[in-house]
């Protein structure tokens, strides 16, 4: 009888905690056996915060053996990308990594997958896109039919540098091009050093073209062709796992649907803006194409 009675509170306890980690919102699960984590990196790069603390949970997380970076971005600003990568890079030097890219995984998107062991792409994937944009938009005649004058006090000659309201000088293109160049080489460096190609080879393709999954495996951008299942495959194989591993993501925050609902709606404006307004001049690991 005394053993029944523990062995019903122990089965009692632990469909408790399966139905708690259910009602969190957690896809955690119970940490047994070797376990592969998902990580997903969508959208616009705007902030690397969230990934990279996903990140370094599966990297201290002994039960999860390989990682999983789910790629669907056209990629975002340059800092967040760098990042992410950089972490990406230390994680992969302790578990291994394997990326899944998805719909696209261009620019800042194929810049954050380029520390991984292998890179899969479906066949039709959009991918590439290696290089730097900056945009600025004029508003000077649109003031001037207006009838607003535009009045700047400023420490020095290139303070407003990129500003919409005036026209860029020789002198401002060149200074905004060099800067362009440098981080434009940090990601061709970035490709050469984690893809293992000749630097000569990565400048031909960094162009800012984009490729299919497909010409990417030929171009050596990619190691296999395939979707997420195959990249778990891969991951287990890279972390040694006899049998079907634990497929697991990071918990959902607990969150109030109101909560939920603002910040959801102030992302999505957010991400319209950013992906709309032309006047801004910071610098993006950003294919356009979606616009």
């Amino acid at each position: 009888m005394a053993l029944l009675t523990l062995g019903a509170i122990f089965l009692l306890f632990l469909v408790l905690v399966l139905l708690l980690s259910r009602c969190t919102g957690g896809r955690h699960g119970l940490p047994v056996g070797a376990r592969v984590g998902v990580v997903e990196i969508s959208g616009m790069l705007i902030s690397s915060e969230p990934t990279v603390k996903q990140l370094i949970a599966f990297k201290d997380d002994e039960s999860i053996k390989a990682i999983i970076l789910r790629v669907d971005s056209p990629g975002g600003a340059v800092a967040p990308s760098q990042e992410i990568h950089d972490e990406v890079a230390r994680v992969a030097a302790i578990k291994p990594v394997v990326v899944s890219m998805a719909s696209v995984a261009a620019s800042g998107g194929y810049y954050v997958s380029i520390p991984a062991q292998r890179i899969l792409a479906n066949p039709g994937t959009i991918t590439g896109s290696i290089g730097v944009i900056m945009q600025v938009t004029n508003f000077q005649d649109l003031y001037e039919k207006l009838g607003l004058k535009n009045q700047v006090v400023k420490s020095g000659e290139h303070k407003d540098l990129g500003s919409p309201l005036r026209s860029m000088t020789p002198q401002d293109r060149q200074i905004l091009q060099g800067v362009i160049d440098d981080v434009y080489d940090q990601f061709v460096t970035a490709v050469s050093s984690g893809r293992k190609l000749p630097l000569d080879k990565v400048k031909r393709l960094a162009d800012g073209r984009i490729f299919t999954g497909r010409q990417a495996k030929e171009a050596g951008l990619v190691d296999e062709l395939g979707g997420l299942q195959d990249a778990v495959r891969v991951a287990a194989e890279l972390a040694g796992i006899i049998g079907e591993p634990r497929v697991v993501y990071p918990p959902k925050s607990k969150e109030s649907f109101l909560k939920y609902f603002i910040e959801e709606s102030a992302s999505q404006v957010g991400r319209v803006l950013q992906q709309k307004q032309q006047n801004s001049t910071a610098m993006q690991y950003l294919w356009t194409g979606l616009d």
